[in-house]
């Protein structure tokens, strides 16, 4: 039996609420009901897209999330409410025992203490044959010796992809930030004398086409910059006088011209698609046909690497909405190629570094890695797989709450959804690395635990690493 034809067949057993679940198992006690760990009856359908269907060796339908963590087991109606019963005589009095709902009058809906109850309760023996066939089948060293599954972490991070065939649950919000700023390892680099914007832009473009991301361009000088500067070095084994404007530009004439060029904005840039606005609320979110972009002026300065106001300074009272208006946009670097075999998520820098087979590093970036309160994962962790353009699955019954949502919506993809453009899954559940619908925050605030980079950024590292890749996190 498929897992959505088995969460079809439960759409038959009536859990429809806690009274409506009482009088209809008294009612009805060769239908099927699920019941959680704890011994209550499951209060909601679970969507298939949110559980995987396993068989203990008692031959029950077990649901687990894809944390490892038992939902409920399916058994009779009639062996729950003999369970019940049991239960009720082994006490004495109900008014000195714990409550649970669906037991004859019993007022309230406290679970009975975990102390009270054994193994055998909750599950009747296994059926003789053993034989499955047929069935889903058990996760191989996930049984105890009575057949009943052990807790075990299994991959799940909340983005959905279809062509990777993945429907996972996220642990966290990766849309919000939690400011907490750090004193820098290493002091911000100072320019000698007044730079004007036009100079540190040339130096932002120069980094950029280097491979040491400065994050988003905006002719400003700031902690991005400085860490580019030192990235580039590293690259290189170069060292780079970021006072020296004339030689700046000197390279930049040889490796891709000047840094600001001239775009004639196209028919596609203008007619997008493009949405109203992005909602905070995640269920205004799930009702959109995309989390695309809100403006021409918001694609055309990701799409150069730059910063959306910043695009329209240079380019004041420019009507972006009309195809063939000429505009003057940052002349970013090209796409960085080449395969990174290990990458390295420095917290403390705010940074994360790209390396080949060799040891090189051929790529730096600016990053936003977990906080205090929800740090990113250490030691090292591999890559597991890469989502391009993915959809995220909310689920508040596994996972955080957000506003007033209570049930499991699907955020569809696009640059401002919770993830960006691309999600790098890493083996370590809920965690990875993402793009983000905010790039003008990166490295310059702290993430609910996941490496966070620019939309463009977390694209070229994509396509570039493979599953398997080790990234190692270092405080």
């Amino acid at each position: 039996m498929t897992l959505r034809l088995f969460a079809a067949s439960l759409l038959t057993v009536a859990l429809l609420g806690s009274t409506a679940l009482a009088q209809d198992y008294f009612t009805d006690t060769e239908g099927r009901v699920l019941v959680t760990p704890e011994g209550e009856l499951l209060d909601y359908i679970p969507d298939a897209a949110d559980v995987v269907v396993k068989v203990n060796r008692r031959g029950q339908k077990v649901l687990i999330d894809h944390y490892g963590n038992i939902v409920a087991t399916e058994i009779s109606a009639g062996q729950y409410l003999d369970n019940r019963t049991t239960r009720r005589e082994n006490f004495g009095d109900p008014q000195d025992a714990a409550r649970l709902p669906g037991v004859d009058d019993f007022a309230t809906r406290e679970r009975y203490p975990a102390q009270s109850r054994t193994e055998d309760d909750f599950f009747p023996e296994r059926p003789e044959n053993d034989d499955l066939s047929g069935t889903t089948g058990s996760v191989p060293d996930a049984r105890r010796d009575d057949g009943v599954f052990e807790d075990q972490s299994l991959p799940g991070d909340g983005i959905r992809n279809d062509n990777l065939g993945q429907d996972d649950l996220a642990a966290i919000d990766p849309n919000t930030e939690i400011i907490e700023e750090k004193p820098a390892i290493e002091p911000d680099i100072t320019l000698d004398g007044k730079k004007s914007k036009f100079e540190i832009t040339a130096l932002q473009v120069f980094l950029d086409r280097e491979g040491a991301s400065p994050g988003v361009i905006d002719g400003k000088m700031g902690s991005n910059v400085s860490k580019a500067i030192r990235a580039y070095e590293k690259i290189t084994g170069e060292t780079l006088d970021p006072n020296n404007s004339e030689d700046i530009l000197t390279r930049l004439g040889i490796n891709g011209g000047l840094p600001v060029m001239s775009y004639e904005i196209t028919s596609a840039d203008a007619a997008g698609p493009y949405v109203a606005a992005i909602p905070e609320d995640y269920s205004l979110k799930a009702q959109l046909p995309s989390l695309a972009y809100t403006s021409v002026t918001e694609a055309l300065a990701e799409k150069f690497h730059m910063d959306e106001n910043y695009l329209k300074e240079l380019n004041p009272g420019v009507d972006f909405t009309i195809p063939g208006t000429r505009i003057k946009v940052i002349n970013p670097g090209t796409e960085r190629k080449g395969t990174v075999s290990r990458i390295v998520a420095d917290k403390a820098r705010k940074q994360l570094y790209a390396y080949d087979d060799a040891g090189q590093l051929i790529a730096a970036y600016p990053a936003s890695i977990g906080s205090s309160d929800t740090p990113s994962p250490s030691g090292l962790h591999a890559v597991e797989r890469i989502a391009f353009d993915p959809n995220y699955t909310y689920n508040p019954k596994i996972n955080f709450q957000q506003g007033s949502n209570t049930k499991v919506l699907t955020i569809p993809p696009g640059p401002n959804g919770p993830v960006g453009t691309v999600w790098i899954a890493l083996d370590k559940p809920t965690y990875g690395i993402h793009g983000t619908p905010d790039p003008s925050r990166i490295g310059r605030s702290q993430s609910h635990g996941c490496v966070r980079l620019t939309n463009w950024d977390a694209t070229e590292l994509a396509k570039m690493v493979k599953p398997g890749v080790m990234v190692e996190f270092i405080d």
